[in-house]
């Protein structure tokens, strides 16, 4: 009773692993979603763009500042000379130093200065600047800065050519309205942009929306709602017709899908087999051992009919007990370590053709082992391995409805070295493709309809547990071919060694 409960509890377990997809805790919750991040995102590095490339156009702007109040001092000290005026008035000077907003204006010719027009002069220049060198783009962009935030109070002497002219021209005249100029020139460019900025990340947004988030969002969806009913076929996602990477996501998301649900269906079955078995293998322990006390008292009757049967069906029963307390769970139970022994094969494999009932299914039964043959397993295991083999073999062959098909079975073994192959062939249909491809996969490998295909899962298992093989050699219609590689058990040569001490 103790067994049957812990496989129904496991078995419960399971059917509530596979039957519904719990929350995972430590999932975060939704937030941010990946368009307002991209929106975002994109309006800052386009920002950043601009910002990056504020710095030159400043010092470019400083330029040609410069440039454009010594052109107009070039024009004012070329008309002065050209109409030969002379000295001019003090309101002359003053209007034209208060159009130009310099302090003074001259004119160096033949290397003789000459002032234009000249006001109350600042104590000092706090910067010289020669327009035909005005230095490198770092020096150029340092000094537009430094106006912009720190200018506003200093006088720049500005000296150069103007055009083709010999002459050189020069000014001196307070930056602040170089820096007031700045000013208004950050003021739009700010503006632009982040006008160009959003605008920019509008677009990109859309586009990006339109080729990669909508999608993601879809396969989010799917992915959410598969979670809360894997069972559901409708929760599949349906790929679009796209061969870019998300297209080729969509379509292994969708295969994904499939198989997980395929996979939960074979677990929920195989939980709902696992409860059957337990219920049944109850009930099926007490009717086995009601048959083992009849069997034991069998025993006694002293009818030699009786007493020659009488040994088979308590081995018989005694498997069939085992078995029940040994398979409560298939997957979940381990078999137990096969304690090997020398046996002979040849005795092996009459008993199990003894269980196979032959004679109703016209099945003809050969067994070619060799009488000497020896195999080093486990007796009770590797009966199961050929029983379940040659059960498979004998029901593939029953369905012949043409009494002249040969149905034979048979079963030999050859011996090289330490390694015994045994073979077990019959004249059967053969194996279909799926069946083929499964083989030794529960409850997918089963050749027949209805069939659990656990036979030949259990028996990998347990040839697999003798350091083995099994492998289907060959099959097609009139010849099936099974065969079972067991190598002799290794010897511990260091526990030999001491052996032989101990007994020289």
């Amino acid at each position: 009773m103790t067994d049957d409960k812990a496989l129904t509890s496991v078995q419960s377990d399971r059917a509530v692993e596979v039957g519904r997809a719990e929350p995972v805790a430590g999932v975060p919750r939704r937030g941010v979603g990946l368009s307002a991040k991209l929106l975002v995102l994109t309006a800052a590095f386009v920002l950043l763009a601009e910002i990056l490339i504020f710095p030159p156009s400043a010092a470019n702007y400083r330029l040609r500042w410069m440039e454009d109040k010594l052109n107009i001092a070039a024009m004012v000290s070329i008309l002065l000379i050209k109409s030969g005026s002379g000295e001019l008035s003090r309101e002359v000077q003053d209007e034209i130093l208060q159009t130009t907003g310099a302090y003074a204006i001259a004119v160096r010719d033949s290397g003789t200065s000459h002032l234009v027009v000249i006001a109350d002069m600042p104590p000092k220049v706090d910067e010289q600047v020669d327009l035909a060198s005005a230095g490198s783009p770092p020096a150029a962009i340092s000094a537009a800065l430094s106006t912009l935030f720190f200018g506003g109070d200093k006088v720049l002497r500005i000296f150069g050519k103007v055009g083709h002219s010999d002459m050189e021209f020069e000014i001196v005249i307070p930056d602040r309205g170089l820096r007031e100029g700045l000013l208004v020139y950050s003021r739009n460019i700010a503006l632009l942009s982040l006008m160009i900025s959003v605008f920019t990340a509008i677009l990109v947004f859309y586009a990006i929306n339109r080729v990669m988030i909508r999608p993601v969002r879809a396969m989010t969806r799917s992915m959410l709602a598969f979670s809360r009913e894997p069972d559901n076929p409708e929760r599949i996602i349906k790929p679009e017709a796209r061969g870019d990477e998300l297209g080729i996501a969509e379509h292994e998301l969708a295969a994904m899908q499939t198989r997980l649900q395929k996979t939960l269906g074979e677990q929920r079955h195989l939980a709902d087999l696992g409860l059957a078995v337990s219920k049944i293998n109850h009930d099926m322990r007490n009717v086995l051992a009601s048959a083992q006390l009849i069997s034991d008292r069998l025993s006694t009757v002293q009818d030699p009919s009786v007493q020659t049967f009488a040994p088979k069906l308590m081995r018989t029963l005694d498997r069939a007990i085992n078995y029940t307390q040994s398979v409560l769970a298939y997957g979940q139970a381990r078999e137990a370590p096969p304690v090997r022994r020398r046996i002979r094969l040849a005795q092996l494999v009459d008993e199990v053709a003894s269980l196979l009932d032959l004679g109703g299914d016209g099945v003809e039964f050969v067994n070619a082992v060799a009488p000497d043959l020896e195999v080093d397993a486990d007796a009770e295991q590797l009966f199961r391995v050929l029983n379940n083999l040659c059960r498979n073999a004998v029901q593939a062959m029953a369905n012949a409805a043409d009494a002249s098909v040969v149905c034979r079975l048979t079963v030999s073994a050859t011996r090289e070295g330490t390694v015994t192959h045994i073979q077990v062939r019959d004249t059967g249909p053969g194996l279909p493709k799926k069946a083929r491809e499964n083989l030794f996969s529960a409850f997918r490998g089963s050749a027949r309809s209805g069939g659990t295909g656990l036979g030949l899962a259990i028996a990998h298992e347990l040839v697999r547990a003798h350091g083995g093989t099994i492998e289907l050699v060959e099959s097609h219609g009139g010849n099936t071919v099974f065969e079972i590689t067991i190598p002799d058990q290794p010897i511990d040569i260091s526990k030999a060694r001491g052996e032989l001490r101990r007994h020289g």
